[in-house]
């Protein structure tokens, strides 16, 4: 593992803590670290020792017993001598479940203070970021291979390839997106008028028109902080790619896949709640049905 000229982004300019760096900061940056390192005594050598500090971490796991955020702890030590780099591999297993291993390729470098630092990440496996929903890979269906680029994509810091993939994955999808929609918008009981949009926004064949088409909104219980998802989507997807930064499309890009995940989530939640509100009722109605009779006999 070697850094060459050019296979880094701009350096990220404030300090950040290790716990920080593994966590939050993606591949291919150049990190300033606060409490890198700190001062250990070794039997037998003479310089002193300066050991990598490896805090426990806050992952992802996704096995079946954790399926969520869980502690994980360092499986080994380095050691630093200020003005050298050194490259190791850092990994890092669930201390619940004992089973899930967290990999990264990393180098650091250790300052004349002997204390702060920096980092630099090759890579990491599984890959850099929040794992991807099983229910956002089912409902993008043929586009699934271009939402994960753009996934990728948006891990390196690659904005304009992020957010190309990602509007090839919502143009693309929208009829799928809005068939899901209106699959959830029947269940949960919505107004002839807001399925009459929904069902006249499928033969639009630009997004800006599934907007348009939308003019009674859709159900109260898929808005996203008082706002309509696709609307939202539609103002990230109209921003012009080539009067766009690289910066800039990274953000655009970041927040059409939380508002498509977000979305999913809340379509999914739709039906769970009408579910168990149906649940609830029919058992309130057997309970009363039951007193009823036991009154009457």
């Amino acid at each position: 593992m070697h850094m060459t000229e050019g296979s880094t982004q701009s350096p990220v300019s404030q300090p950040v803590s290790v716990k920080e760096f593994f966590e939050r900061v993606p591949p291919g940056r150049i990190t300033p670290i606060k409490d890198l390192a700190g001062r250990i005594s070794v039997s037998g050598t003479l310089a002193p020792s300066y050991q990598f500090l490896l805090p426990e971490l806050e992952l992802h796991c996704e096995t079946k017993s954790c399926n969520g955020i869980r502690f994980f702890e360092p499986l080994e030590r380095g050691y630093l001598q200020p003005g050298e780099i050194k490259e190791y591999f850092v990994s890092y297993k669930c201390r619940n479940c004992k089973k899930t291993i967290k990999t990264y390729a990393v180098w650091a470098s250790l300052n004349e203070d002997r204390v702060q630092g920096n980092l630099f990440k090759f890579g990491e496996n599984p890959p850099f970021g929040p794992p991807t929903p099983a229910k956002v890979i089912t409902i993008l269906g043929a586009e699934k291979e271009y939402y994960l680029k753009g996934r990728r994509a948006e891990n390196q810091g690659l904005g304009i390839a992020a957010f190309a993939y990602y509007r090839r994955v919502v143009e693309n999808q929208k009829n799928k997106i809005l068939d899901e929609i209106i699959r959830v918008s029947e269940k949960i009981g919505a107004s002839k008028e807001i399925l009459g949009d929904l069902n006249a926004a499928k033969k639009e064949t630009q997004f800006n028109r599934v907007v348009a088409a939308l003019r009674h909104g859709i159900p109260p219980a898929l808005l996203i902080n008082g706002h309509n998802p696709l609307t939202l989507l539609h103002s990230a997807l109209s921003e012009g790619l080539h009067a766009q930064t690289d910066e800039e499309c990274l953000e655009l890009a970041t927040s059409i896949r939380i508002v498509l995940t977000e979305l999913v989530d809340r379509l999914a939640n739709a039906l769970k709640e009408e579910a168990e509100l149906k649940s609830a009722v029919s058992r309130l109605l057997k309970t009363n049905i039951e007193r009823t009779k036991e009154k009457d006999s």
